[in-house]
């Protein structure tokens, strides 16, 4: 939400006009579908259907986010659109909690339940050599007595995920102080750390690429190392997809500041993309308690 028209020439409820960006976004979706399972499959086409319909939804989305902000500059949106837009923000992260609450569901259900379950006396019969331990290390001491999981290491906290964590809090501060700023009208203090919680978001980032790099390569841990490697990588990257989602919210908003775009008064462009950001910090320090330390 940006700056509006003066009481009285803002419409009481904005009705946008039909628009051909809902179908041509689904279709790029189709398409993004169709490619990765046609190319997963061994059809070499499907990386250009793949190709093609992550094209077609970022210009889609170029032309739709571009077309709101437009409407949001020129008046069009009043208290109505404002709480509709707190409202679909709110049901959007409430569905991003039970997104990463099935993850953390299925590491709680594997640990707690499944492995004590699969190493009892009653499956000993089938499994004389299985050992319910957490996490499967490799063949000897492995939840895999066939061999299957190759030994790999397991992935602690020091130093680099308490380093991202360290990050990832600052950027919070830093947002914290942003958001004050622009409140009180200090609009060039704004950008100042909005720029600055970008960086840390990008340093984050680059940690877990190399956190990745170190995982595969010198640990040998990897997405098929057994229910630890496949929760490892699930859980922390699909944080570090939606910290990489989150940066790019805050880029664009400062963005927008720097054009002039909101007021202390009407900013909840802003605020939804502190909200989204917020969330990621919480989900992560979930996240590295469970993962990295239980």
């Amino acid at each position: 939400m940006s700056a509006a028209t003066h009481h009285g020439k803002i419409p009481y409820y904005f009705v946008p006009a039909p628009s051909r960006h809902p179908v041509l976004c689904a279709t790029g979706l189709l398409l993004i579908i169709f490619g990765a399972a046609e190319w997963i499959n061994g059809y070499g086409w499907g990386m250009y259907s793949l190709i093609a319909g992550f094209a077609l939804l970022f210009f889609v989305l170029q032309q739709w986010f571009r077309q709101a902000i437009g409407e949001s500059e020129t008046g069009l949106y009043g208290d109505k659109i404002d709480v509709s837009f707190r409202w679909s923000m709110s049901w959007f992260i409430f569905s991003e909690v039970m997104f990463f609450g099935a993850f953390f569901g299925a590491l709680f259900w594997t640990r707690l339940h499944a492995l004590p379950n699969l190493g009892s006396l009653e499956n000993a019969v089938l499994w004389p050599d299985f050992r319910a331990v957490w996490p499967s290390l490799g063949v000897g001491i492995t939840g895999s007595p066939a061999g299957i999981v190759e030994p790999f290491q397991t992935m602690g906290p020091w130093p680099i995920p308490t380093i991202n964590t360290l990050l990832l809090l600052s950027s919070g501060v830093t947002l914290t102080i942003a958001h004050h700023a622009l409140v009180a009208g200090q609009r060039a203090k704004t950008i100042g750390f909005m720029w600055v919680t970008v960086l840390l978001g990008l340093l984050f980032l680059s940690f877990q690429i190399f956190e990745y790099h170190h995982a595969y390569t010198e640990l040998n841990l990897k997405l098929s190392s057994g229910a630890y490697g496949s929760t490892f990588f699930m859980l922390t990257g699909f944080h570090g997809f939606h910290v990489f989602v989150g940066m790019l919210m805050l880029m664009f908003i400062t963005i927008r500041l720097m054009k002039g775009h909101f007021t202390p008064q009407r900013h909840f462009g802003f605020e939804g993309a502190a909200w989204y950001w917020h969330f990621v910090d919480v989900v992560w320090l979930g996240l590295y308690v469970v993962v990295y330390w239980l």
